[in-house]
């Protein structure tokens, strides 16, 4: 465990709980975390999830710009949670999606297993992909993010014990349980009705 990696840790946790309370300030603080993880991926050379920590960098200046023109005319500046609605996700969207995250997952993987030296090319290929796709339907403000947060995040886990990142295993082990509540906060935060899927 260094220095870097605890800082980082408590840096996402703060942003993955402001973004479950759909605060404004979550982008900025998330910004940080993907710096922060981006230099201790490369530190250990989990290439795709180094370069998908700069496009979620460039992917949090989209969702706080969507984030910022969704807001209720007369809203708090403050970034209370309540400024910030939930959009249904519809079932073409949900499938093109998860397709988009598979075909991503195949072509990074075929890249960093041929061109680089990465440690688990293919594992770290689809998580990376998908959390490209989870990261987007959160800018879009789907409550849906959270259930593939949850699916990524419990194999996350798996990876980072297995290469002896632990402090960051125990984050996204904690990440889990903030997804299952921004899951359970989202749901709430969508109209009745709404919720394209369950």
């Amino acid at each position: 465990m260094s220095a870097l990696e605890l800082v980082a840790v408590a840096v996402s946790l703060l942003g993955i709980w402001l973004t479950a309370r759909r605060m404004m300030v979550c982008w900025p603080v998330n910004i940080l975390a993907c710096a922060l993880y981006f230099k201790l991926f490369l530190d250990v050379k989990l290439y795709a999830d180094m370069v998908l920590q700069a496009l979620f960098g460039l992917a949090m200046i989209y969702g706080w710009v969507a984030w910022a023109r969704s807001r209720h005319p007369g809203a708090p500046a403050d970034g209370a949670s309540d400024a910030v609605d939930v959009v249904p996700l519809r079932p073409l969207a949900l499938l093109a999606g998860l397709g988009c995250g598979a075909l991503g997952a195949v072509a990074i993987g075929w890249f960093t297993s041929h061109y680089t030296d990465a440690a688990l090319p293919w594992i770290d290929a689809a998580l990376s992909s998908f959390s490209l796709v989870a990261q987007f339907w959160a800018a879009r403000r789907h409550a849906e993010n959270w259930l593939l947060w949850i699916a990524a995040d419990l194999i996350y886990v798996g990876m980072f014990v297995f290469k002896g990142l632990w402090l960051t295993a125990g984050l996204y082990a904690a990440l889990v349980v903030l997804a299952v509540l921004g899951w359970r906060q989202w749901r709430r935060g969508a109209m009745p009705g709404e919720m394209a899927i369950s």
